[in-house]
């Protein structure tokens, strides 16, 4: 284990509660969210290149389809194309899988500390996920699109889920694998772990 793991793995100790996102952190997901995004906005002609996908990574999908929407200046309606691209997404709900490096946090701090959800996902995507990769019962408390009414970046969710853990936000530890994600935990209050560094730093 690298230094900078370890670290982490102690400092979770030094706080009260544990929240994560999910797509990206818990569960490798993105290249099946872009290939979702990318058959759903061709018929919209709609462009979505994958660096933008990216960069607005942690905004909820019907966020990012008015966006898209406006910034090309078409009209459509920006709740039926998210559900349009969750339906397809999970028709390759059976690719998607744990994020080992992170997961094994959540793993090692379940029985030492709550853990929470905090996604710009939809409740029924996120549940999934989790569930297909045999981690939904870790988390005592999941807050999605549907929980608050200001998304990532705004600091919202993260909030919402320390209020549901009954934990003051700035005794909660953050993982988060976007600026976007990373920005509302730490407006939240919050230390904020990126994951990217975890997942690609050399052990």
């Amino acid at each position: 284990m690298i230094e900078k793991e370890k670290k982490y793995v102690r400092d979770f100790l030094d706080f009260d509660a544990i929240i994560f996102d999910c797509d990206g952190t818990l569960v490798d997901t993105m290249p099946l969210h872009y290939a979702a995004w990318s058959a759903v906005l061709e018929r919209y002609d709609l462009a979505f290149s994958e660096e933008r996908f990216f960069q607005m990574g942690g905004i909820s999908t019907e966020k990012t389809a008015a966006i898209l929407a406006r910034e090309k200046g078409v009209v459509l309606d920006a709740k039926a194309v998210a559900g349009e691209k969750d339906a397809r997404f999970l028709l390759d709900l059976h690719q998607v899988k744990p994020i080992e490096r992170v997961v094994k946090y959540a793993r090692d701090a379940y029985p030492h500390r709550p853990l929470a959800v905090a996604t710009g996902a939809s409740r029924k995507c996120a549940e999934l996920e989790l569930r297909q990769a045999g981690i939904l019962d870790l988390f005592k408390v999941i807050v999605t699109a549907e929980d608050v009414k200001n998304h990532k970046p705004s600091p919202d969710v993260y909030l919402e889920a320390a209020l549901r853990l009954g934990v003051r936000p700035e005794r909660c530890l953050a993982f988060d694998d976007t600026p976007i994600g990373l920005q509302a935990a730490r407006d939240a209050g919050m230390l904020a772990v990126d994951v990217v560094e975890l997942i690609y730093a050399r052990t």
